[in-house]
């Protein structure tokens, strides 16, 4: 019974990523041009590793087939990702198509702007930035150049989707940290072209392989697995409230070294109130042990303009100050590879996935890093489980294959209304084997008889019809 629960949920993902296979059109990117090689040869600052150049060929296949790509590309923090957007932007531009690049903060967006336009360096691809911050003239001058062709890749936040915001051949959307969007605001890409583009959505919240197959089985799933060479790993510690002061002492010789660190409180959404009054008595210790002006402060938190984030933000980027401050903001896609230490309080507070977000903030230079768990005496048996897996391993998929063991599939964000996994007998941990086998029985039976048709699959079909149900939130297009 099990295995029928399974085999009809791998079926139903199975037959919808066959109809999209088979009818839904795309353009065809049938070359590899002059931006793209120029790129390679002259502007990629490392060598691709494995992981990246397989990604890419599974894009260029999707992209040259005549069909609408689909793909979930997910990677570990820090594997690569941008990289292989960017080429897969610059394969648009070499067929004429524009790109876009849609982020869920101005933050990340600003910083793929930045690091974006630094690989181009002078290859003429003209690249702009529109945020809900751009000015009203700098806003004026950037739609009428995405109107003309001008702009080859425009990246933004969810400004990108606004009506007035029109593309003179849009080919290529790309999403990343795709979970922060809804659907509705993703489906407002695909209308920007009579065709639909390409879609890549790309997230470094790992996800384990069997959630993925079943919340996302109708997306192709591309894997980064590999860390780039010479990267080394974080190495993480746990520490009670009692050991603040050798803590502190600790963070005071990185910054003696040069280095930089972030301390992180934790979001509790129940009380906004709270959360700030929380993270100001920090700002006030953090301060007591760290004065002006031998060391400087910034501070990031949820109630600043966006301006205002912007300038603390950069102040850090660019190591005026040495110490940032702040609430989970910091926890997608900020770049500062000066950054040594990465210091969470009240650590139990926080998700496993969450916790490996934040600790791939820093680990992005060459030199080595730090992230320190700091909670109080008490905890649960599933927190001090959750410290102790994070200070064992820095893989992410594995993390995330112990979360799900810990927590369950009903519990991890977005899949409990996706329908999908709203198994009755089976549970995609603990039976994990019946559902490789239920997944590849479904493979073979559509791969042989994709419209289930042959005699022997009619019963098949009728039970398929009789359920038909809604179809899952995970369809990205």
């Amino acid at each position: 019974m099990k295995f029928e629960e399974l085999f009809i949920s791998q079926m139903r993902l199975g037959l919808t990523r066959y109809k999209r296979h088979t009818f839904s059109k795309g353009w065809i990117f049938s070359k590899v041009g002059d931006y793209f090689n120029e790129f390679f040869k002259k502007n990629l600052p490392f060598e691709l590793t494995d992981a990246q150049k397989r990604v890419l060929k599974e894009i260029r296949k999707d992209i040259g087939s005549g069909r609408q790509m689909n793909r979930l590309l997910q990677g570990d923090v820090g594997s690569g990702k941008t990289i292989v957007a960017l080429m897969s932007m610059l394969i648009a531009a070499d067929n004429g198509f524009q790109a876009c690049f849609m982020a869920p903060t101005e933050i990340l967006a600003r910083q793929h702007f930045g690091s974006i336009q630094s690989l181009l360096g002078n290859l003429p691809v003209k690249v702009a930035i529109l945020t809900g911050s751009t000015s009203p003239k700098e806003k004026k001058e950037i739609l009428k150049e995405t109107a003309t062709g001008e702009i080859a890749i425009l990246i933004g936040t969810h400004a990108i989707i606004e009506d007035t915001v029109i593309f003179k051949n849009l080919g290529l959307a790309i999403v990343d940290e795709q979970h922060r969007f809804g659907v509705a605001q993703r489906a407002k890409l695909w209308e920007k072209n009579e065709i639909s583009p390409h879609v890549l959505v790309m997230t470094a919240t790992p996800i384990p392989r069997t959630l993925a197959l079943t919340a996302y089985g109708d997306l192709d799933y591309s894997i980064m697995d590999e860390m780039p060479p010479g990267r080394l790993a974080v190495t993480t510690v746990h520490r009670m409230d009692y050991n603040r002061p050798q803590v502190m002492d600790f963070i005071k010789d990185e910054i003696k070294k040069g280095r930089q660190a972030y301390i992180v409180y934790p979001l509790i959404e129940e009380s906004a109130k709270l959360d700030f009054e929380n993270l100001m008595k920090g700002y006030e210790e953090v301060k007591a042990f760290f004065p002006e002006p031998q060391f400087h402060i910034s501070m990031v938190h949820g109630r600043q303009k966006a301006a205002q984030k912007q300038v603390n933000m950069e102040r850090f980027i660019k190591g005026d100050t040495q110490i940032m401050v702040s609430t989970t903001v910091i926890e997608v896609g900020v770049n500062v590879p000066n950054a040594s230490v990465m210091l969470i309080e009240s650590a139990e507070k926080f998700g496993l996935p969450q916790l490996h977000q934040l600790r791939g903030r820093v680990g992005r230079g060459s030199e080595k890093s730090y992230c320190i768990l700091m909670t109080g005496i008490r905890l649960s048996a599933d927190a001090k489980k959750r410290l102790k897996i994070l200070c064992a391993t820095n893989d992410g998929f594995q993390i995330a294959e112990k979360d799900l063991e810990i927590r369950g599939p009903g519990d991890i964000e977005g899949t409990r209304q996706s329908g999908i996994l709203d198994l009755k007998l089976a549970n995609i941990i603990r039976d994990k084997k019946i559902f490789e086998i239920a997944r590849n029985e479904a493979e073979n039976i559509i791969g042989q008889d994709p419209l289930i048709s042959s005699e022997e699959n009619l019963a098949l079909r009728s039970f398929l019809i009789l359920q038909k149900g809604e179809n899952s939130w995970s369809r990205i297009s």
